[in-house]
C-alpha cells in the first residue's frame, strides 16, 4: 500500500506548489474584476485595487501557511515574495495607489536574477539554496547553468513587468501576470528540461523541475 500512496502523495505536492505559487495572484485578480467598475470611475477603480490588494496579502499569507503544513517547508523565494506583497500591498492600500503593487514583481524579478548571475559568476549555483530542492543527479554544472538561465529570464521578467505597467492599464497589466507571465515562466521551465537531462537530472526529478515555478 505505501508503495501506491507515495506517488499520488508527490502528486499532490505538486498541485500545492503550483498553487502556492500562483494562488494569490489568481484571489488577486479574481477580486478585482469582481469589483471593477464598468465604466470610467477612477473612485471605483482605486476601491477596486484596493480590494484586490487585500485579498491578495490574506491569501499571500495563507499560501505561506500552507507550504508550512502541507510541504513542511517555506523555500525563501516564498518567504521573500510574501513578505514584498504584504509591504508594497500595504503602501498601496494607504496610498491608494497601484503603483506600489505593480513595482513589487519588478523588483522581485532583478532581486533574484542579480543574485542568481552574480553567484553563477562566483561558481555557487544559488537557485538550489533558493529554491530549497535537490534535482537528484543533476551536476553541479547543470545547476549552475540552470542558475544562470534563470538569471537572465528573472531580468527579462523585470523588463516586461515595466514595459507592461507604463503602457498598460493596471486591469490589463494584472490580466497579463496570470495569462502572460505565468504561461511564460512554465514554457522557459520546460525549455531548461534537455539541458538538465544531459547533466544527470533523472527522469523522476524532471517532475520537481515543473513543480517549482518562480513566485509571483
Amino acid at each position: 500500500m505505501a508503495e501506491v500512496a507515495e506517488p499520488e502523495k508527490k502528486a499532490k505536492s505538486g498541485w500545492i506548489n503550483v498553487a502556492v505559487d500562483y494562488g494569490p495572484l489568481l484571489v488577486f485578480f479574481l477580486t478585482y474584476r469582481h469589483y471593477s467598475p464598468d465604466g470610467e470611475d477612477p473612485a471605483g477603480e482605486i476601491f477596486a485595487v484596493i480590494r484586490g490588494t487585500a485579498a491578495f496579502i490574506v491569501a499571500a499569507l495563507v499560501a505561506l501557511v500552507v507550504s508550512k503544513w502541507r510541504l513542511n517547508k517555506i523555500s525563501p523565494m516564498l518567504l521573500l515574495s510574501t513578505a514584498l506583497i504584504v509591504g508594497f500591498g500595504a503602501l498601496t492600500i494607504f496610498f491608494a495607489d497601484p503603483l506600489f503593487v505593480q513595482l513589487k514583481p519588478t523588483i522581485i524579478y532583478i532581486a533574484f536574477g542579480v543574485t542568481l548571475l552574480v553567484g553563477w559568476w562566483k561558481g555557487k549555483a544559488l537557485l538550489k539554496v533558493l529554491l530549497e530542492a535537490a534535482f537528484e543527479g543533476l551536476s553541479d554544472e547543470g545547476w549552475l547553468k540552470l542558475s544562470r538561465n534563470w538569471g537572465v529570464f528573472f531580468l527579462a521578467l523585470a523588463a516586461l513587468n515595466e514595459g507592461l505597467r507604463l503602457y498598460l492599464s493596471f486591469g490589463d497589466w494584472l490580466a497579463a501576470k496570470l495569462w502572460v507571465f505565468m504561461p511564460l515562466s512554465f514554457v522557459f521551465t520546460f525549455t531548461q528540461l534537455p539541458m538538465l537531462l544531459r547533466h544527470g537530472l533523472s527522469i523522476e526529478a524532471e517532475k520537481k523541475v515543473v513543480q517549482n515555478p518562480p513566485p509571483e
